[in-house]
This record gives C-alpha cells, sequence and structure tokens, in this order.
C-alpha cells in the first residue's frame, strides 16, 4: 500500500488515541509488524504558540518509522503553520483530525465539528496541503448524519484538496463509541474515491481486520482500542494475511514485552512519571489473567522502575505455574459481525 510516494510494509495502522498512542506503546506496535502508526491529537495552537506538551507529544524515535502526526485545530492559516512545524520535526505524514467527538474539542470547531463547516474545512485542507512536501491524510467519522453523505463529501473534497489517503470511523458525532460501526460507509468511499481508505471501528481480534477488508475492499485496516495490551493483534492479523494460524504469545514472550513496555514509559516520561503512568497502563496487558486484580492492586502502590519490573515478574512466575497460558483475544468473533463492539 502506498500513501502519496510512501510504500507502507503492510495494511496495518494503529489509530490515534487520545492518552493512550505515546511513543512506548507506538514502538511496541512497530516492534509486532504495525505498518504505520499515528500520534495522538496533538493541538495547531500549541503548536505555533510553542507550548511544550504539544511538542512532547510529537516526539518521536527512529524505530517507530513511518510517523504520521496528528493536528487539530479550526483556524486554516494555524493549521498551515502547524503542519509545517510536525513536518520539519520529521513527520513522515501529517494527519488531519475531522472525527473527535469529544465536546470541549467539538466546542472550538474542531475535530468532527469541521464536517459541517464544508467552506472551513476546504479551506484547512488547500492551507495544509500548500505548507507541507510530505503525505497528507485525514480521519474522520460518518459526519453528523448516519446516512454518511457528509463523509463522501468530505472523502470527494480532501481528493480534490490533495489528501493522499483518508481514514474513516463510521459512526456518527452523537454515537461516541456506542452502538455500531456501519462498514457499509467504509465500502461507500472506497467505490467513490480513488485515493487509498482506510477502514477503522469494531476491529477487536485478528480474524475481525481481515474480515473488514474483505467486506469492504479498504486498502488498510487501523487498529485501536483492541491494541492496548495487545500489541500481537498486529503480528496475528499478519499470520492470517499470510494464510498462516495465528502465534499465541507464551508466557515468556508476553513477559519480554511488559517489561520492555515499563523501560520505553521510564525512558521516555522519566522515572516518576513513568511510573505513575504505568500504575493504570501495565493492566491493560493482563487483563482477563488469573490474579490480575491482585496484580493491578499491588502496582498501584509503586514508585520505581525496579519495583515495577519486579512486580511483573513476581506476577508472571505465580501464574505460568497455576495455569497453562491461553488466548485472550477470543476467536468466536471470527465470521461474525461487528455488532457490540467498542470503537476505535
Amino acid at each position: 500500500m502506498k500513501i502519496g510516494p510512501l510504500a507502507l510494509e503492510n495494511p496495518l495502522v494503529l489509530a490515534p488515541m487520545a492518552g493512550i498512542t505515546e511513543l512506548p506503546l507506538r514502538r511496541l506496535a512497530k516492534e509486532h509488524g504495525c505498518a504505520l502508526v499515528v500520534t495522538e491529537l496533538i493541538s495547531s495552537n500549541g503548536l505555533v504558540r510553542g507550548g511544550q506538551k504539544s511538542f512532547d507529544l510529537a516526539k518521536s524515535h527512529p524505530a517507530e518509522r513511518p510517523l504520521s502526526v496528528q493536528i487539530f485545530g479550526k483556524d486554516p492559516e494555524t493549521m498551515g503553520d502547524a503542519a509545517g512545524i510536525v513536518a520539519d520535526l520529521g513527520a513522515d505524514i501529517v494527519d488531519i483530525n475531522l472525527g473527535c467527538a469529544v465536546r470541549k474539542v467539538v466546542r472550538q470547531g474542531s475535530g468532527v465539528a469541521l464536517m459541517r463547516e464544508p467552506k472551513r474545512l476546504e479551506a484547512i485542507l488547500k492551507q495544509v496541503r500548500a505548507a507541507i512536501g510530505v503525505p497528507l491524510t485525514i480521519k474522520i467519522r460518518s459526519g453528523w448524519d448516519p446516512s454518511g453523505v457528509e463523509a463522501l463529501r468530505v472523502g470527494r473534497m480532501a481528493e480534490a484538496c490533495g489528501v493522499n489517503a483518508i481514514a474513516v470511523h463510521p459512526r456518527t458525532a452523537t454515537q461516541g463509541f456506542g452502538g455500531k460501526a456501519d462498514w457499509s460507509l467504509i465500502g461507500k468511499l472506497k467505490q467513490s474515491l480513488s485515493i487509498p481508505v482506510i477502514g477503522n471501528g469494531d476491529v477487536l481480534t485478528a480474524w475481525d481486520a481481515l474480515r473488514m477488508q474483505s467486506v469492504t475492499a479498504c486498502d488498510a485496516v487501523m487498529i485501536g482500542r483492541a491494541s492496548q495490551g495487545n500489541p500481537w493483534i498486529f503480528s496475528q492479523t499478519l499470520d492470517l494475511m499470510a494464510g498462516r494460524e495465528p502465534t499465541v504469545p507464551g508466557w515468556s514472550a508476553r513477559l519480554e514485552v511488559i517489561v520492555r513496555y515499563v523501560n520505553y514509559m521510564v525512558d521516555h516520561f522519566g522515572e516518576y512519571r513513568g511510573v505513575r503512568m504505568l500504575r493504570s497502563r501495565i493492566v491493560w496487558f493482563v487483563k482477563g489473567m488469573p490474579g490480575c486484580s491482585t496484580f493491578r492492586n499491588r502496582v498501584t502502590r509503586l514508585t520505581s522502575r525496579d519495583e515495577m519490573i519486579a512486580a511483573v515478574r513476581d506476577y508472571f512466575d505465580a501464574v505460568r505455574h497455576k495455569s497453562e497460558f491461553t488466548d485472550p483475544v477470543k476467536r468466536e468473533t471470527h465470521g461474525g459481525t461487528n455488532e457490540g463492539a467498542s470503537a476505535d
């Protein structure tokens, strides 16, 4: 798959998720075969004003390339300037967020709010396209109308303005993460546009990813919340795409990845902040495993890297002797519908 001149190794993309797709998680996704990772949304105002928080969100590592940096805002000139900043910082792709339905973002006129302001959106797309030489993508929702008419209109506009690919999460602005993603809209966009279409929403397992591509003919699949604590979803999807049975990580492989994640978090955020963030994030990796609640209670009191790694090792030493490992990613969804799943 190609986005503009940029060739990707495979059709798997990590979805941008606020407060989640930080550098450490993006690195794990890349290590497990994800072709393209995307930062969480970054304020264009913050970048242009030199805000340290915004620049911290854009920090990268060579191991995660190619990297897409997602920006949001409503002012065309500011968005153009912000796009130029992240391109200069080394972004391989600049992505514009047109899908965030969080109230404070929508109130500012950003995110999905722009899908019902076509003139302003067109000005933003043209300004950003003129400001950067790297590929430009957008991520949208169905819009505010469940018919998907707004998504199709935005897709055609984006293509005309030089956007190189479009990712669509087919839920409306008012749905939030509830209900069901309407995959048929992904297929309609694919049929209507000549640029690559990336499908997103209700991909909970590797089998779901394969089924989305089969049902919609999308060029790539974007995986979000199902990758939290489960970077193996990318390698398992690649196994399926190659006609192989998905590899299930055993205790040792899982332990190794969690320890690596602890080190990535502390190296990136520093020990004080990194360990405190890990208190909630580390449990992603053991959800549904034996004794995970006891482990969760223990890590809430930890304050150092060494303590966190010791707690992880102790937990795995205990559970590997008590039970046989089973893959927490259920296969039962294979061949089913995307009904009732949480959104990316």
